[in-house]
């Protein structure tokens, strides 16, 4: 299930070799070739207080069958909080056991911020196929008002506040020229059921499953 460690030698990796297609992992010390599932990955991304943890809790209901939805604030530990090299420690962790999930043969829809330039890089890519991003987004003083309701305990000074509408905004103007792009949906206003359902249509469009999920195919 590791994909890092050789099954015929018991070396270990931190950069995987993939070649061909289907997919396999090759390993660097003694050359086996190890096929596995290289699927795509889906992230529901945008900044904090936009909805991603109220919309994952239904997802995970909504697309058990075909989909397994994580929540990415989970391992969000003292020990993965490096913030060097746009937290690599906290995205190579997500990626290889995402990775490992995959191999039950069924994708992974995961809900945390993150953007392309922080998965792009990383040596973990390699062991997926496309990566998906859709950002849930709102207007600003409803995002504002929605941070400084969250419990004293969440920490969301003012400076935070403003930290965070800076980095709405750089997603707003930048998401779509990024690569891959990111897509935006905006929350404002929006019923969480409505919010679920769009999310549920951009899963099923994603990944070939609007059948499988009841959804218009247009």
């Amino acid at each position: 299930m590791n994909l890092l460690i050789c099954p015929a030698c018991g070396a270990r990796t931190d950069v995987p070799r993939v070649e061909g297609s289907p997919a396999v992992v090759v390993c660097a010390d003694c050359g086996h070739r190890r096929g596995f599932h290289r699927l795509p990955l889906l992230c529901l991304t945008g900044p904090s207080g936009t909805g991603k943890s109220t919309v994952c809790r239904e997802l995970a209901a909504r697309l058990s069958e075909h989909v397994v939805v994580l929540e990415q604030d989970v391992l969000w530990v003292d020990g993965l909080r490096d913030p060097a090299e746009n937290h690599r420690a906290f995205r190579s962790t997500w990626l290889r056991v995402i990775s490992m999930i995959q191999q039950n043969g069924r994708p992974v829809l995961l809900c945390g911020t993150v953007v392309p330039p922080e998965f792009e890089p990383l040596p973990e890519r390699a062991l997926f196929a496309d990566v998906h991003y859709l950002a849930l987004m709102c207007e600003p003083e409803v995002l504002a008002e929605r941070l400084r309701r969250r419990p004293a305990w969440r920490g969301w000074s003012e400076p935070r506040i403003a930290e965070t509408l800076e980095y709405a905004q750089w997603l707003r103007d930048e998401g779509a020229s990024l690569s891959p792009p990111v897509g935006l949906l905006d929350t404002t206003g929006v019923p969480v059921a409505e919010t679920v359902d769009a999310v549920c249509s951009w899963v099923a469009k994603t990944l070939g499953l609007a059948q499988a999920l009841g959804e218009s195919p247009a």
